[in-house]
């Protein structure tokens, strides 16, 4: 076992430690040992990382867990999980390094029991575990336990206390601590409970260091956490005791070595020296100090650790298929490795390739607890040397283009938002970053005009009023302008580069620059030889690589430089055809002039993701009329980097099955991963193809066909029916080379949009991997709530609390992006548990009411009126219990009133009709409701209201004066 090193004793390396604990719960304790789940969350849109180890037991608290899954059937489970903290609620990412404690990634050790042991066990364990098998000494030990909450209702968790108590923790060490300290919630809603934590003293030496307890002291520390889960968080914000208790720990791996191992920063432990070391001998600079704050002159310490931190993480993320991207957890890793890759150039002045060289490194560090790593080296260290490449390329000119635009600026101005957003929008600039850069020149950013930059471009994205008056003043050739361009013999674009992309060695696209002359410019409707810095303006070129918007296909963006002035961004915003000419919609960063010589750079991974896309649609296209017959025919398609949508003809709604049947067709083209062949013919030769597909717009000739899997020679061939066993179409959109890249294509909506024409919108790739993982995940929690339905409880308030739950349910599938058959199946199953639940509740407030009214009849034996309080969970069962009372006594009217625990009285009356007219339930109600501070309202015969609890006893008062007075 590792035990704890002291002065002259050797310290237990990590790997070590990690060991111990999952043999100490799997050996001694009879634990299932579970691995590590990727840091990509499954089915959970509203994480971005797995952040905790409960994180895949989720379903087991909350109760989705199917019964007969694999998940379902454990009890007791141990293991060591990859975390990740940056983005969204928790996010240390800016702390890392600044500190010697924050990670973004780091591996939490847990124990769970689900409904098996509880308070007393988990104590114990933990304390074995620290105390005998690791060694620490129990007087640098403290434990927390949760002090309670009058507001709650909830007492001081008095039993956790006697835990620690009995097992020998002296008093003094026993401390309660409020609601923010050691109570734990998952969310919102959901399963929660009291925590105990226990802390560790740093300093040696016999002193009592209760009181630095949870006071953000360095030297005692929090080294595990241990959470009962007993309570469930309602919607109204109330508790509820957890039908079955759990238990859910953990402890960061590296703050218990850094105790094992005597060290005050897990930067000191084996977990991270041999990477700091491997930095070291890669950048010839300084060893690492341990150095913080002031002391650590130009940042040198925190650059090491910061590299150090993320290095770990970008191999975890990467291995886990989250790569550095343009949203979400992608975007998140993007700027952790950029953040890096900044700290290695700038602080550490190490040559480029630093980060991927430490990969091996960190695997020997990682790879046996891990093996997934070991098996994805080079794929991670190809990956990290692509992206730093790229980046250190954009910060270079990045860095130029700040230190030249500071020269020209006037002292004490703001820097220009122009070139911000340039900087942001095209070299990927993080904004943090950009501020940052700025601050060190003691300079601040226009943030206003910033702010209305990107509220621009955000409202061109959503395709607002002021987006299209925009795109008309500088993307629209008016037809003078076209005619003038015309007789100046300006010639139309060639915009043949557009298809100028190949597949590199490793399967990358690779796409060529395109190097231009600006022939015109155009704004405010008119053409101009010349545009001014900061305007925005269309620029028409000879030649572009561009793909203006066109075929359905979303436009390409990018940016342009000009030749010999590589610092100058030119950021292209959107592209239009008209007339034969591409028109450019730019921002002028600095005066844009007829006659410029440009070189123009697509944005890669929008325009990749489009030709994935436009692919995908083509299939989709072939394998629709493969499923549901010939006479399916295309009246719309719009490909975007995000989506596809498609627009056909339809008999009636497409059925479950054929959604199935038409996914399946695709992803069997895409396994095969068959050859997309393009080629421009004559038209009329092209249009003799038989099984070609094409929509009814004019195309150019000679046109583009794209053919999948088949040469277009063979479909040319006369005679050939090649085209009617793949899809051939006419297109002048941009495509993959090849289908395997698309991996995915999930059909995430259908309906109709008037009768005969359905939309379908499809999303391919890693989108359409998450759409299935979130489709999966709600069928899980779908199937639970239709096994607790068919246990038929008798309590109202639990088939009302699962009503409710089915109710959420629906509204979550329908929102949700996941497969549109899934969602189908599952809302159909929902739409039969809401019908079931409705009915159960029904018969048991009929059945209650009856029992209610046979009591309420035997008290009043034959009254002719009824004022009385009754027990009632809801209005709907009080008003039963006086129509039974009214059915069972035909002759007497009642008027009930209920007290509930939220402190509102319900009202309900019935009027006997023989009492008709001099006698209004209404006007009894109000009268009643009234006295009560509430309102009321109905008909003569019947009515209901509520009012406030202090007013009840007068209430019944006025109730029977007024009856009194009627009759």
């Amino acid at each position: 076992s590792p035990r704890r090193g002291r002065s002259g004793c050797g310290c237990p390396p990590a790997g070590q430690v990690r060991a111990a604990f999952l043999r100490f719960f799997q050996e001694r304790h009879g634990h299932c040992r579970l691995p590590s789940a990727p840091v990509r969350p499954r089915g959970d849109p509203r994480l971005l990382f797995v952040n905790a180890g409960m994180n895949q037991f989720k379903p087991l608290f909350l109760g989705t867990a199917h019964p007969r899954s694999e998940l379902a059937q454990h009890r007791r489970v141990v293991n060591s999980q990859k975390c990740v903290r940056a983005g969204g609620k928790h996010n240390d990412l800016e702390d890392v390094g600044r500190d010697t404690y924050h990670h973004t990634f780091f591996e939490m050790l847990g124990n769970w029991s689900f409904g098996d042991y509880f308070k007393e066990e988990a104590c114990s364990m933990a304390w074995e575990l620290l105390t005998e098998v690791y060694e620490i000494p129990r007087d640098r030990l403290y434990v927390t336990y949760f002090g309670g909450d009058s507001s709650l209702g909830l007492s001081a968790d008095e039993e956790c206390r006697d835990v620690w108590l009995r097992l020998g923790v002296p008093a003094s060490h026993v401390l309660p601590f409020p609601l923010k300290d050691n109570f734990w919630e998952m969310g919102d809603t959901g399963p929660c409970g009291p925590c105990t934590e226990i802390h560790y003293d740093h300093v040696d030496g016999g002193r009592n260091a209760a009181a630095l307890v949870n006071q953000g002291s360095p030297d005692v520390v929090e080294i595990w956490n241990l959470v009962f889960m007993q309570y469930s968080r309602e919607v109204e914000g109330n508790l509820l005791p957890l039908p079955q208790h759990h238990v859910d720990t953990g402890m960061g791996l590296e703050r218990l070595v850094a105790v094992l191992q005597n060290k005050r920063s897990n930067y000191d432990t084996d977990l991270f020296t041999p990477i700091l070391d491997a930095i070291h001998k890669g950048c010839g600079g300084p060893r690492y100090q341990g150095l913080v704050g002031d002391a650590d002159v130009g940042r040198v310490n925190m650059a090491y650790r910061v590299v150090a931190d993320h290095v770990r993480t970008l191999c975890v993320c990467i291995t886990d298929g989250i790569y550095p991207g343009l949203s979400g957890a992608e975007l998140v890793l993007r700027r952790i490795l950029r953040r890096a890759v900044r700290f290695c150039s700038e602080v550490l002045r190490a040559p480029p390739g630093l980060l991927a060289s430490l990969v091996p490194t960190v695997v020997e560090v990682l790879g046996d607890a891990y093996p997934e790593l070991t098996k994805n080296a080079d794929q991670i260290m190809d990956i990290i040397n692509e992206n730093e490449a790229a980046f250190l390329s954009s910060l270079e000119r990045g860095r130029r283009i700040i230190e030249r635009t500071v020269q020209q600026m006037e002292p004490s101005t703001n820097f220009p938002a122009e070139v911000a957003w340039s900087l942001y929008g095209n070299l990927g600039f993080p904004l943090d970053l950009i501020d940052l850069m700025l601050e060190e020149k003691g300079i601040s950013l226009d943030s206003a005009g910033f702010n209305k930059l990107a509220l621009e471009d955000a409202k061109r994205k959503a395709g607002g009023p002021q987006a299209g008056q925009l795109d008309d003043r500088n993307m629209h050739l008016d037809v003078h302008s076209l005619a003038q361009l015309r007789s100046s013999k300006v010639p139309a674009t060639d915009d043949s580069p557009k298809y100028a992309y190949t597949l590199g060695q490793h399967g990358q696209y690779e796409f060529s620059p395109c190097q231009a002359t600006v022939l015109m410019l155009y704004r405010d409707q008119s053409l101009q030889k010349e545009v001014g810095a900061g305007q925005r303006c269309g620029v028409i070129l000879d030649r572009t690589n561009f793909y203006a918007e066109q075929g359905g296909q979303a436009c390409d963006r990018g940016y342009m430089i000009r030749l010999g002035q590589q610092d100058i961004l030119f950021p292209v915003e959107s592209v239009r055809l008209c007339g034969g000419y591409v028109v450019h919609e730019v921002t002028a960063v600095e005066t844009l002039r007829a006659g410029d010589q440009v070189q123009l750079f697509v944005d890669e991974a929008q325009r990749l993701a489009c030709m994935t896309n436009h692919t995908a649609t083509h299939l989709l296209n072939f394998a629709l009329r493969h499923v549901l017959g010939d006479n399916t025919e295309q009246r719309g398609s719009h490909v975007t980097a995000e989506r596809l949508r498609f627009d056909f003809d339809t008999k009636g709604p497409v059925t479950v099955e054929q959604l199935q049947q038409v996914e399946q067709v695709v992803q069997d083209v895409i396994k095969r991963n068959e050859v997309v062949h393009m080629a421009e013919v004559p038209l009329t030769l092209a249009r003799r193809v038989q099984g070609l597909r094409a929509v009814d717009e004019g195309y150019p000739d000679p046109v583009r066909i794209v053919s999948l899997g088949v040469p277009v020679e063979t479909v040319l061939t006369r005679d050939s029916e090649a085209a009617m066993q793949t899809s051939v179409e006419l297109c002048c959109g941009t495509h993959l080379l090849q289908t395997g890249a698309m991996e995915d294509l999930a059909i995430i909506s259908e309906r109709q949009l008037v009768k005969g024409i359905s939309r379908v919108i499809a999303v391919t790739g890693r989108q359409a991997k998450q759409a299935r993982e979130a489709g999966q995940s709600l069928a899980m929690e779908v199937d639970s709530v239709s096994l607790r339905m068919k246990q038929r409880s008798t309590s109202i308030p639990k088939m009302q609390n699962l009503s409710k739950e089915v109710g959420q349910l629906t509204q979550v599938v329908a929102s949700t992006a996941m497969p549109q058959w899934q969602r189908k199946e599952l809302q159909t199953i929902l739409k039969a548990l809401q019908r079931t639940a409705n009915t159960a509740i029904k018969k048991l407030e009929i059945q209650q009411a009856e029992e209610k009214a046979q009591n309420l009849l035997e008290k009043h034996c034959n009254q002719p009126v009824i004022i009385d309080t009754v027990s009632a969970d809801s209005l709907s069962i009080l008003m039963k219990v006086v129509n039974q009372l009214c059915d069972k006594s035909p002759g007497t009217s009642v008027l009930l009133l209920s007290p509930q625990l939220s402190g509102e009285v319900l009202c309900a009356c019935q009027v006997s009709k023989n009492c008709l007219p001099v006698f209004s339930a209404a006007d009894w109600a109000v009268a009643v409701c009234t006295q009560m501070e509430g309102k009321a309202g109905g008909s003569p015969v019947v009515a209901k209201g509520s009012g406030n609890a202090k007013g009840m006893q007068g209430a019944l008062a006025t109730a029977l004066e007024f009856a009194q007075s009627k009759l």
